[in-house]
């Protein structure tokens, strides 16, 4: 029996470690079974059944070794089809993205699959408590392993926005004040350029942006203010402002040089660009 235990906490490190490494290196482990001819949902599959068995071994749940035995198995035999493939050396996702197809690959997961083996077969019914105590150790494993999952994903995504080229502000010629018309905005000066930035109450647009604009604001030789709506009703009609959030930008002597909608600080930096 405790030699049973130890091959079931080895096996749970073991299957951890292999689910932690793809959720932390999930784009290149994602590309690895990608060369497998396995789309994304594997990816998320494997994470979770590697993260369960782990939890299930380690709680020595009835039944987990045999699972942990055939799960291995697959994976062994999975290796072998790769190998007789003449694929060797290419991305096997076993622990992340850097593991290589390989007979030491092949080997390890029959050594895995072995070790399983000689746990089960002196598997014994869990009492009551022992099963209540190993459904709570599975649950909290499972939100580990979901919270893990949830951030790796957030960096994923993060990684994937900064990768996509950012939208110009949308400035259309019959909108706002004619490009080199003069526009007396008010603009607290002396400055090189002038940043007028329209908003309303009750746009969403408008109070995403609030944060942009304060970081804009404190940019040296840039001046920057805000005309309401309702209370700036005047500077919105002079201008034709077609809607909001809307940005004009002037030089120093007032001369409109840029104009457009926008919804982000790129898109307003865009617009300072153009000027």
């Amino acid at each position: 029996m405790a030699v049973s235990a130890a091959l079931c906490w080895l096996l749970a490190a073991v299957l951890a470690a292999a689910a932690l490494a793809k959720i932390v290196d999930g784009r290149r482990s994602r590309a690895a079974l990608g060369a497998w001819g396995l789309g994304r949902g594997a990816w998320a599959v494997l994470v979770v059944l590697e993260g369960t068995l782990a939890g299930l071994l380690a709680a020595g749940v009835p039944g987990a070794a045999w699972a942990a035995t055939a799960v291995l198995g697959a994976f062994a035999s999975g290796l072998a089809l790769q190998l007789a493939r003449g694929r060797a050396g290419t991305p096997c996702a076993c622990f992340g993205g850097r593991g290589r197809v390989g007979l030491a690959a092949h080997l390890r997961t029959l050594a895995l699959a072995a070790a399983a083996a000689v746990a089960a077969s002196t598997d014994v019914r869990a009492s009551t408590q022992t099963l209540l105590v190993a459904g709570l150790a599975l649950a909290l494993a499972g939100l580990v392993v979901l919270g893990v999952a949830v951030l790796a994903l957030a960096r994923e995504v993060g990684e994937l926005r900064l990768r996509l080229p950012a939208q110009a502000a949308l400035s259309l010629a019959d909108e706002g004040p004619p490009l080199g018309a003069t526009a007396a905005l008010g603009l607290p000066g002396p400055f090189d350029r002038g940043l007028a930035v329209f908003t309303s109450d009750g746009c969403p647009a408008c109070t995403g942006v609030e944060p942009a604009v304060r970081v804009l604001a404190r940019e040296p030789g840039l001046s920057v203010q805000v005309f309401d709506e309702a209370r700036d009703a005047a500077v919105w009609h002079e201008l034709q402002v077609p809607g909001s959030p809307y940005a004009v930008v002037v030089d120093a002597g007032g001369t409109v040089v840029a104009k457009g909608a926008f919804n982000t600080l790129a898109q307003l930096e865009g617009l300072l660009a153009v000027a």
